[in-house]
């Protein structure tokens, strides 16, 4: 077990330089689709909670989560980010339990841009025609737990973004650390290192242009030259949170929680958040998170407060399955604010 710790302490120490906050860099990360929650119950709370997230949910902030779920959990989302901006994100995700202590999970996040005019310099109103960027990323998880106090867990995920005639293609890493204590398991740490991976680059017939060639003579015909764009990196980041269960009764609990993450590419940020739960059928939530040194003017979009409710009824009385619904609503500097809608089942 020791060594087990010191593994895990070596390796967020050597990753912790790789996302030190950086606001000089802002700007300069691609893939900003990886940092939006599509999840409701926990984007709910400001996406703080890294030490108590569990089951699919796990593998949008820390994969060590994945093994404190159920045993069988299929979840499905829909966020409308920005409202106003015509952007969605559609989800789904399972988890499954291997043995005592594993549990492996999938999950895949598209991003819907609607319909966008297709313009050209010479037609910089639009030609008529128009294009959806198709943005995706798949996830693969796997998380053990050890005596059920400390759990560990790491994703592999595929970038994709591509319109008709552009793409790229990157693999990032997440990893994270859970643990537990108390004498009811009311204290959870957690710290996750997440968006570690390749640069990207964009390619294709989108970089290609045809022009005359310079040497062509008496005889005229066209060249078609390739250009290269500029690779970007991933908006890697370190997530370190805490949570306190005080319990009401053998019914009710409410959790403080706090959570501080280090950009690499933007300020950093602190937040703080509370949720009441009553029998774990009846949750409600709420965070407030900012940055870190930062104006009105400069800080994240998504910023300030956030809210979201879960029902999670039981549906079986000779099992453990249940039905949970989930809405959230986060605070935005520009537009309607994102709102998350999530359904999923738990046996």
């Amino acid at each position: 077990m020791n060594r087990i710790f010191g593994a895990i302490g070596l390796t967020i120490l050597t990753c912790t330089s790789l996302v030190a906050g950086n606001p000089d860099r802002q700007g300069e990360a691609g893939a900003h689709e990886l940092l939006i929650n599509p999840w409701a119950r926990t984007s709910g709370i400001g996406s703080l909670n890294t030490a108590m997230v569990k089951g699919v949910e796990a593998m949008m902030l820390n994969p060590a989560g994945l093994a404190r779920g159920s045993r069988t959990e299929v979840s499905v989302g829909n966020t409308q980010y920005l409202v106003g901006s015509d952007i969605k994100l559609n989800s789904i995700g399972l988890a499954q339990k291997v043995g005592k202590s594993g549990a492996f999970g999938l999950s895949l996040v598209a991003v819907s841009f609607g319909k966008m005019k297709v313009t050209t310099t010479d037609q910089p109103a639009g030609t008529g025609a128009t294009f959806s960027p198709s943005f995706f990323n798949l996830a693969l998880s796997y998380a053990h737990a050890f005596e059920n106090k400390v759990s560990v867990g790491l994703v592999v995920r595929s970038v994709n973004e591509s319109t008709s005639d552009l793409s790229a293609t990157g693999i990032c890493f997440d990893a994270g650390v859970q643990y537990v204590s108390g004498e009811k398991d009311q204290l959870k740490l957690g710290i996750a290192i997440r968006n570690v991976g390749s640069r990207m680059r964009f390619g294709g017939e989108g970089l290609s242009k045809e022009l005359d060639n310079p040497n062509s003579g008496t005889i005229s015909y066209l060249l078609t030259y390739d250009q290269q764009s500029a690779s970007f990196e991933l908006p890697s980041l370190l997530n370190m949170g805490l949570s306190y269960d005080f319990l009401i009764g053998a019914k009710s609990r409410i959790t403080a929680l706090s959570s501080f993450t280090a950009n690499s590419f933007s300020r950093d940020e602190l937040g703080l958040g509370i949720e009441f739960g009553y029998r774990e059928i009846f949750l409600i939530r709420g965070a407030y998170k900012f940055d870190i040194k930062s104006d009105a003017g400069s800080s994240n979009i998504e910023t300030g407060l956030s809210g979201g409710v879960t029902f999670d009824i039981p549906i079986s009385k000779e099992s453990d399955t249940r039905l949970g619904v989930d809405y959230s609503y986060r605070q935005t500097r520009i537009l309607g604010g994102t709102h998350n809608f999530g359904l999923r089942i738990s046996i």
